[in-house]
């Protein structure tokens, strides 16, 4: 049995995600999650939400509520919707637990014994008329790079640059608006990334089998311009863990919290703590390798604006911590996910969110479509259009009316049984044939990650039963050999239970339904397709399932496309 560690990204508390969010680092981490436990492998998927940090204050200030309130309604809210989406967590914990506040501090004293934190006394944007210091998401402005005329202080949304508040062009302050800044001065820690460079240079450069998206980006935050810069790790908030280790502030530094981008990676082991407090399970065993860890294979998925973080700054927290832990082995990261036109966006409101997305449709009308248009080599777009096609082809046309067609059929014929009689031939045998290759390339794809490569491949074993039971026709054989016919149907009725397991990483709801239609919880996975399609025998009895996937009219479609035409009300 393997080990499978699984991250996704956690995603800030500051409102309900959009479906971009979602493809980009939460569902294909579940669908990898899924994957491998069907295979029987043992599997670990944490993820969490990212508490501290000023889209926590700024959201907090606008909903009128004490912040550490907010973060706890809001994690409530995020941890349903994840549910009503069939995200199959081990835990989803808070980046504000008492676990991931420890390890943080307990990061920050080990690197600086290590000589990898040094103060850093610097001129940073103090409003005038908020009479505060600005942390950097709290500076909006022009990026210098690309023209953006909303970047952030830390970052450029549109292209992705690394920012600080003073490059901004026309900078202004979230809170007010007020334009009124200068810069003070103020004193933090920083991270000695540069000291840091050549291990993460040879450790990125070992990691050959990673997606290019991945590893070009972490490699021009390498070596772009300067090359690699020291990252401060300390921010003038209240909200946060506290820049303090042993218990007592960290000398001049009262006052001031550790940068959410330090403490929110590090909360993936929190949280695994935060399971095992609660199920009394080993974290350890998973995160150390003086304790195990060593053979644990280790995946993340996030979105490309998240793999800078993950290949520079949570791996020097971690290597230069000299300690056991367990470091990625494999990171899975996806570009965007536009809509209609333009980009998904939370701060903006615009786009399908999670929430609203349930209200219109099953959670598998969504994993399916977001999934199988996954944006792994380029950015994507969502369209009303595209959407109600691949629903109505996919789902209700291959796999809903293959499982309607089979079961109506013998019902009617044979009764709720699978009938005896008959035996295969040359078009059985054919199909086993093809199910076999198509099977072991499903599996691949999903063992490499590549996730609409995989749902192509399942959609095309779909296909392969309904092609056959478009030529076998039982329901003409009936008439002339009704044994043949019982031979043919007994196949099809077992490919129901065949298509349920192999498609319930991709739709867990519907696989459930067929598995429950067939009257069997045998999820035993595939290794010889003849063997799986003899597994429910004659004279088990079955249900009609009911319909599995309803088509989405173009009446609802025009709804959806002017309801949600990109602000959220």
């Amino acid at each position: 049995m393997a080990r499978h560690l699984i991250t996704s990204a956690i995603p800030y508390i500051n409102g309900i995600k959009h479906l971009g969010n979602l493809v980009g680092s939460q569902l294909p981490a579940d669908l990898f999650a899924r994957y491998q436990r069907a295979r029987g492998n043992e599997v670990m998927f944490i993820c969490a939400t990212d508490e501290h940090g000023t889209p926590a204050e700024l959201a907090a200030a606008k909903a009128g509520k004490d912040v550490a309130d907010y973060c706890a309604e809001m994690h409530d809210v995020q941890a349903e919707i994840a549910r009503g989406f069939r995200l199959s967590f081990d835990h989803f914990g808070r980046s504000s637990s008492a676990q991931n506040r420890a390890l943080t501090q307990h990061f920050a004293k080990v690197l600086a014994e290590q000589g990898l934190i040094r103060e850093v006394t610097e001129k940073q944007m103090y409003s005038v008329t908020d009479g505060r210091f600005l942390p950097d998401r709290y500076i909006e402005g022009t990026c210098p790079n690309c023209g953006f005329d909303s970047a952030r202080g830390d970052q450029c949304d549109n292209c992705t640059k690394q920012l600080d508040p003073v490059d901004l062009i026309n900078p202004r302050s979230v809170i007010s608006g007020s334009t009124d800044l200068e810069l003070r001065e103020t004193k933090h820690l920083f991270l000695r990334q540069s000291a840091m460079r050549d291990k993460l240079q040879a450790w990125i450069d070992s990691k050959t089998d990673w997606p290019v998206l991945t590893t070009s980006i972490a490699k021009k935050w390498l070596n772009d311009g300067d090359g690699l810069q020291d990252r401060g790790i300390t921010r003038d908030l209240s909200w946060g863990v506290p820049a303090q280790f042993d218990g007592a502030p960290w000398q001049g530094m009262d006052g001031k919290v550790f940068y959410v981008w330090f403490d929110a990676p590090i909360e993936y082991i929190g949280a695994t703590q935060e399971w095992a407090d609660k199920t009394g399970g080993d974290w350890a065993r998973w995160w150390r390798t003086d304790k195990g860890a060593d053979d644990v294979t280790y995946t993340q998925f996030m979105g490309k604006d998240n793999v800078p973080f993950h290949t520079i700054g949570f791996p020097a927290t971690i290597l230069g911590s000299n300690e056991p832990w367990k470091l990625v082995d494999y990171i899975k990261s996806f570009n965007y996910l536009n809509y209609d036109g333009g980009q998904f966006s939370t701060s903006r409101g615009r786009g399908v969110f999670m929430d609203q997305a349930l209200e219109i449709l099953p959670a598998d009308y969504w994993r399916w479509w977001l999934l199988s248009h996954a944006p792994e080599s380029a950015d994507a777009e969502f369209t009303w259009e595209n959407f109600q096609t691949s629903v109505n082809k996919d789902l209700a046309d291959v796999l809903g009316n293959f499982v309607s067609r089979i079961t109506k059929f013998c019902r009617s014929k044979f009764g709720e049984a699978l009938p005896a009689g008959g035996e295969w031939g040359a078009r059985e045998e054919a199909l086993i044939d093809e199910l076999n290759t198509r099977i072991r390339a499903y599996e691949t794809f999903m063992e490499e990650k590549e996730v609409r490569k995989a749902a192509a491949e399942l959609r095309a074993i779909w296909v392969a039963g309904n092609e056959y039971l478009q030529a076998a026709a039982p329901w003409t054989v009936f008439k002339t050999d009704p044994d043949q016919a019982a031979a043919q149907t007994r196949l099809a009725l077992n490919l129901v239970r065949l298509y349920a397991v192999l498609s319930a990483p991709f739709i867990p709801d519907a696989a459930q339904a067929m598995l429950a239609g067939m009257q069997t919880e045998d999820r035993s996975w595939p290794g010889d397709a003849k063997t799986a399609l003899q597994l429910l025998p004659v004279g088990h009895t079955f249900t009609t399932p009911e319909v599995l996937f309803r088509k989405i009219a173009d009446e609802e479609r025009e709804d959806w496309q002017q309801r949600f035409a990109g602000t959220r009300g």
